[in-house]
């Protein structure tokens, strides 16, 4: 039996792949869960349809991210924490400073995107990489100074 699956399923397939399964297994296990429907030729047409209209949404996707890339390129930011004599941050730069610096700069950047690669806890030049999607992230320098 033919069937395109719904969703991702361990050891059978991905989303959106034809597959041969035997009768049981699709009548009775994956057709009713809704992780697969029968691949009909209806159906195929649809998925086609489908994987189409999908390829340029990524490609539009991709090609903001890589505007997106360009513009922080030149980007280097400042941010003022409060140390010790010694140079010691109290605390510790983390993303969350790292955002908020790219907004007040005109960038609205989650978070969860940025990434560095050791805790900063100490006045210097560092730098994070900023995954903007899966196959593109920029490197964004940033200096730390001493806010007392």
């Amino acid at each position: 039996m033919e069937i395109i699956l719904k969703e991702d399923v361990a050891n059978l397939g991905y989303k959106d792949e034809i597959i041969t399964v035997k009768d049981g297994y699709g009548r009775n296990f994956l057709i009713p869960q809704g992780k697969a429907v029968i691949a009909s030729s209806a159906a195929k047409k649809v998925l086609a349809e489908n994987q189409k209209q999908r390829m340029h949404k990524l490609a539009k996707i991709k090609q903001d991210a890589q505007d997106l890339a360009a513009k922080l390129e030149g980007i280097t930011l400042v941010i003022g924490a409060k140390t010790s004599s010694t140079g010691t941050i109290f605390g510790s730069v983390s993303n969350i400073q790292i955002a908020e610096g790219l907004a007040k700069k005109g960038f609205e950047i989650d978070r969860k995107l940025i990434i560095l690669k050791e805790p900063v806890k100490e006045v210097g030049s560092f730098s994070a990489q900023v995954r903007i999607h899966k196959d593109i992230s920029v490197e964004i320098p940033f200096e730390v100074i001493s806010d007392n």
